[in-house]
């Protein structure tokens, strides 16, 4: 790139030269170091920087030693948090390493891009090369198509990747004149804003008139000894003379805002294209190598890439590492570039370190190329009362945020665990997602909870929001959750807010979220609706008491719904389609899984309530108990096994709902082994259509544990077996679908099982019940079972083994 015009604006007939105005691509490292050699060069008086007028205050923060890049100025509307704008600075980003330098030689650093009180006022659809919203210029003219300025100068230039076009021109040169660069990128935009205009860009004329205004103020100031960085595509309109009456005349009308400015943290990530912020770079990490290793930076690079598999377990040898450095000078020779660029390094990384394989090279690109690299902001910089109190409770339980996604499994048995969860699940609450829980929740409840803990620079504006809910994590995630409650519409909504209250530790917002629930659950007379909130209810209670937290009056609540879904459950499975009577049959699992994990307490029936479910009923539909069977150990679990009995009876229930209620019987030992073959027999019997008898099937025997019935009891393996053979040729092709998904489900050595008892015939067996299965004896050798003893003192425990 040849200098063709000055950096500096020409000046007035014998008047001295005009500010310097230097013109530079945002998070570029080339442009970086050509702005700290052109102010040592120049040593200006008062050092002007893109960015919005109210950070003046801010600034002096950035020599902080406990400021580190990558930060983002963040500006939110005082009235609305959510409207937020972010000015993002790299080590590696020209305006940052303007602001150090300045602050390192006590000169005045000032903002001279359009205030951020305009900014958030503006309307937020007109989009612009920034991150943060745009505002429009009154009267201003649309003008030309949106126009990318460095694809612009590549293409003049010859070249397709706007990218590698900069790196040759900027980045990889070294100019013996520091102000080289500067003059080149002013000519070539001069002529880009001759033929584009403002490049479809009609906000900038706003941005740059009141550039212009703050320009005016420095200069009569600190005269022309004024240094300017901002976006090389806004040297031109900087340099051109305009009135101030012009200047004014364009911000004149525009919207304002209250606003509140401060500091926080940025990423790598953030600052890559990909994730969607516009004067983003591909690359950061690899540009932020180039600022940071001038000197051999593709030795160094070569050295981090080697480091980096090597703790992946890839083996990479230091011959490797010359070798992929001697192949990237070739590559960059061959390809006429002035030194290897990021292409060149990859080819090169890709080709020797990683054996050709793009999967570790992925691990280089994710890690090296972009980068987890997140900043830190000092404790001075402003905040709202809520972020500071995250901050004191990130300090005190050892949660420091991070850029990398890491896996945490927390003990809730320990209490710094535990209030580690509460502070999660607040969080939640609040909209800020730092962590989400993973793994599912089987079983009737554990001490181990993982998370997977991610921070982003999002949730600063997402903290700014729940501000307004209180200065406290624990008051704002109360109100807010006592607000969704009185908001809530449906019954699962607030079930679900239960819960998420006991996981949260949240006594102070229980009050008005068992209200909501208690009364949409009276008024809600859907059995649907109220089976699905029963689960989450259950949920709670489980895991409340692992947390030592009172749900006394949760239980109560529960059980009342409990009640009414016994009550209405069985008439509301009569008469269902095949696709709604799935639901329904997945609502009676999840409610009986939910009734196991109730507390043991009686009921309040009232004294119109019959406790007994079995009285006063028609004994075709709700016939009595069989008196082989135990009976269930509480009240509610009595009367939840009646429901389940008038299932299996009842005429109009469809057949996996019957088929589901027998299963569930006979599991719990409610159904004895003789009834469940007669409820199975009824099901298959020749009166049966054949749909309805594999319906029943599918409900019975799917699932886990449904093919191992099977395999032990052969009579109902007969059963089967006897409707299978006898089931119309018409018919078979009708039923087949179905009782495939059911049989599909089995593990290999059920199905095997399965098969070898068909091949012999059901009732081949040997006379004892021992024989049913191929491998067992007829005798129970007790030395032989006594060997599996230590195996389970081991595993299980003393008490457990004995």
């Amino acid at each position: 790139m040849t200098a063709l015009a000055p950096a500096r604006p020409p000046a007035p007939q014998g008047g001295a030269p005009g500010p310097l105005l230097l013109g530079v691509r945002h998070h570029g490292p080339g442009s970086a170091r050509g702005v700290l050699a052109a102010l040592e060069a120049a040593r200006p008086e008062a050092v002007l920087i893109e960015g919005p007028a109210e950070a003046d205050a801010l600034v002096a923060l950035a020599a902080d030693p406990a400021m580190r890049p990558p930060v983002a100025l963040l500006a939110h509307a005082a009235d609305d948090p959510g409207r937020a704008a972010f000015w993002p600075f790299a080590a590696f980003s020209p305006e940052w390493a303007a602001i150090r330098w300045a602050l390192g030689r006590d000169v005045p650093v000032r903002f001279v891009d359009l205030p951020a009180a305009l900014t958030l006022a503006a309307d937020p659809t007109w989009d612009d090369s920034e991150e943060h919203a745009p505002g429009p210029a009154p009267g201003a003219d649309p003008g030309p198509a949106r126009i990318d300025p460095l694809a612009e100068l590549a293409r003049a230039a010859g070249h397709e990747d706007p990218e590698q076009w900069w790196e040759d021109a900027v980045e990889l040169r070294g100019d013996a004149d520091p102000l080289a660069p500067f003059e080149a990128l002013a000519e070539a935009m001069t002529l880009l804003r001759e033929r584009y205009g403002h490049g479809g860009r009609p906000r900038d004329l706003v941005r740059e008139a009141h550039m212009r205004l703050r320009l005016r103020e420095a200069r009569k100031e600190f005269g022309d000894a004024v240094a300017v960085v901002c976006g090389a595509w806004h040297v031109p309109a900087l340099a051109r003379r305009t009135t101030v009456t012009a200047d004014r005349a364009l911000l004149k009308g525009l919207p304002r805002t209250k606003t509140e400015l401060t500091w926080v943290p940025w990423t790598h990530r953030r600052l890559a294209r990909r994730s969607g912020y516009g004067a983003g770079i591909e690359s950061p990490g690899w540009y932020g190598h180039l600022f940071s290793a001038p000197d051999r930076p593709v030795e160094r690079w070569m050295t981090k890439a080697a480091g980096l598999l090597r703790e992946s377990d890839h083996p990479v040898s230091s011959a490797d590492v010359i070798e992929a450095v001697r192949l990237a000078d070739a590559l960059a020779a061959l390809r006429g570039r002035p030194r290897p660029g990021l292409a060149e390094t990859t080819d090169a990384v890709r080709a020797v370190l990683c054996g050709g394989f793009d999967v570790p090279l992925a691990l280089v690109r994710d890690r090296l190329v972009v980068g987890d690299v997140l900043g830190e902001v000092p404790a001075a910089a402003p905040a709202v009362p809520l972020r500071r109190d995250l901050d004191r409770l990130q300090r005190s339980l050892r949660l420091k945020p991070g850029a990398e996604e890491r896996a945490l499994d927390l003990d809730l048995r320990g209490e710094t665990d535990a209030a580690r969860s509460r502070l999660l699940h607040r969080l939640r609450l609040l909209g800020v997602d730092w962590g989400t829980p993973t793994g599912g929740r089987a079983g009737t409840g554990t001490f181990r909870e993982p998370w997977r803990l991610l921070w982003e620079p999002e949730l600063h504006v997402r903290v700014a929001e729940a501000g307004v809910w209180g200065t406290t994590v624990e008051s704002a995630a109360t109100a807010r959750a006592e607000a969704r409650a009185l908001g809530a519409g449906s019954l699962d909504e607030v079930t679900d807010l239960a819960e998420r209250c006991l996981l949260a530790g949240l006594t102070g917002a229980l009050p008005a979220v068992l209200g909501a629930l208690a009364d949409r659950a009276a008024l809600d007379t859907d059995v649907a609706h109220l089976a699905d909130a029963l689960p989450a209810l259950a949920r709670a209670l489980r895991y409340g008491d692992v947390r030592g937290t009172d749900t006394a009056a949760l239980a109560d609540v529960a059980a009342g719904l409990a009640e009414r879904i016994c009550v209405g459950l069985p008439p509301a499975c009569a008469g269902l389609d095949a696709e709604a009577a799935a639901a329904m049959r997945d609502r009676v699992d999840a409610v009986h899984a939910a009734i196991t994990l109730l507390p043991d307490r009686k009921p309040d029936h009232g004294p119109d309530r019959n406790p007994d479910p079995h009285q006063n009923q028609d004994p075709r539909q709700n016939p009595d108990p069989d008196p082989a069977a135990p009976a269930p150990e509480s009240p509610l679990a009595a009367r939840w096994a009646g429901v389940l009995r008038r299932l299996v009876r009842g005429r109009r229930v469809p057949g996996t709902i019957r088929g589901r209620a027998a299963r569930t019987l006979l599991d719990e030992g409610w159904l004895s082994a003789e009834d469940t073959g007669r409820a199975m027999g009824l099901a298959l019997s020749p009166g049966t259509p054949p749909a309805d008898a594999a319906a029943w099937i599918d409900g019975f025997a799917g699932g886990p544990g449904g093919g191992l019935l099977l395999v032990h009891d052969e009579r109902l393996l007969a059963l089967l077996d006897g409707w299978l053979t006898g089931v119309p040729a018409q018919a078979f092709t009708d039923v087949l679908p179905l009782l495939r998904r059911t049989f599909g489900g089995y593990e290999t050595g059920v199905r095997r099982a399965l098969g070898e008892l068909a091949a012999r015939g059901p009732g081949a067996a040997a006379p004892g019940p021992a024989a049913l299965v191929p491998g067992f004896a007829a005798v129970v050798d007790e030395e032989r079972a006594d060997g599996v003893l230590p195996l389970l003192h081991l595993v299980l425990g003393p008490e457990a083994a004995a």
